[in-house]
């Protein structure tokens, strides 16, 4: 009766790591979708800096577009989260992005170690739930 309790005490956690790694995956790959957006946001103040009066195409959404003048490009309104936004020179704008970008990329980065460890530890505790389960077996 001990194994099997100990047996199912191994398939809970190992159950509860399993769902943790899943949700940390998750986090992580919205985190890549974040830090995209961050770089082409980034690409496109470099490009459209100092080009006023250039047309462009601005995205409305179902894969369709307007077609618009540029009227300043030494200014931008950046997102600071929150719903708080505020009008910055695109130089202030590229700091404040990549400034979050790297914040981004650092929580990724520990978010991607944790995920390893759990993983390890899923892997390294797995045979050992087996053994158990087909040494319970054999018993029966």
């Amino acid at each position: 009766m001990e194994d099997r309790q100990r047996l199912e005490s191994m398939v809970n956690e190992l159950n509860a790591y399993q769902q943790q790694a899943e949700v940390l995956q998750q986090q992580i790959d919205s985190l890549n979708a974040t830090i995209t957006e961050l770089s082409v946001a980034l690409d496109t103040l470099s490009t459209i800096k100092g080009e006023d009066n250039k047309e462009t195409l601005v995205p409305i959404g179902a894969g369709s577009f307007l077609i618009t003048e540029l009227k300043n490009t030494e200014e931008v309104i950046i997102g600071l989260g929150a719903g708080v936004a505020v009008k910055k020179k695109i130089d202030d704008a590229k700091d404040t992005i990549t400034e979050q970008k790297t914040e981004l990329e650092e929580l990724r980065e520990k978010m991607s170690a944790d995920l390893q460890k759990i993983t390890q530890y899923i892997m390294k505790k797995s045979p050992e739930a087996e053994e158990l389960m087909q040494k319970i077996e054999g018993q029966e």
